[in-house]
């Protein structure tokens, strides 16, 4: 299963992959290390070009990851959505009509536990799983929350994009334009 047809959400980390993904036939994305003065800015221009982006709240530079946060982000720029680490922001983010990613790092087993309680307490919309080429973890967090899941963090090869697919995730995050390119259109 992919995410409305993607099976990559690419991670944008510059205006320079910013320019690259809004040349390519990708719908849906993710912003990382904005600073808030260019947030309103790039989601006008996704929007232009019709693309949803995702903006991670957490990677906002001189912003609050917080409730107040996201009330700010979803009046000023209106994202499409926004992820996070923090359950107060997952929660105002739904209040306010976005899609709420919780991004989960799974360390270990207390940090899987502590992420499906989250996960329960928040009801996010997707739960981005960290390191996604631990396909285990994106079964288990699948299973356990019953909720869609992105697979992020260290897949550098089709394959490990493949094996976090095959697992169950709906999607994989990566800043990998090379990745972008080979799964574009797929």
């Amino acid at each position: 299963m992919s995410f409305h047809g993607q099976k990559i959400l690419p991670a944008i980390r510059s205006m320079k992959d910013f320019e690259k993904m809004l040349s390519m036939n990708y719908e849906y994305g993710v912003f990382l290390d904005l600073h808030i003065g260019m947030v309103k800015s790039v989601m006008d221009l996704a929007r232009q070009n019709e693309k949803n982006m995702f903006v991670h709240l957490d990677l906002i530079s001189g912003l609050a990851g917080d409730e107040h946060g996201v009330e700010f982000i979803a009046r000023y720029a209106k994202p499409f959505g926004i992820i996070s680490t923090k359950g107060s922001a997952l929660v105002k983010a739904k209040q306010k009509g976005l899609i709420a990613t919780q991004r989960a790092f799974i360390l270990d087993s207390n940090a899987l536990s502590r992420s499906v309680k989250l996960a329960g307490k928040a009801n996010p919309d997707f739960i981005e799983v960290l390191p996604g080429v631990a396909p285990k973890i994106i079964e288990a967090i699948r299973r356990e929350t019953g909720k869609p899941i992105f697979a992020g963090g260290l897949i550098e090869t089709k394959e490990e994009v493949t094996a976090a697919l095959e697992a169950g995730a709906s999607a994989v995050t990566t800043s990998d334009v090379a990745l972008w390119k080979e799964f574009e259109g797929k």
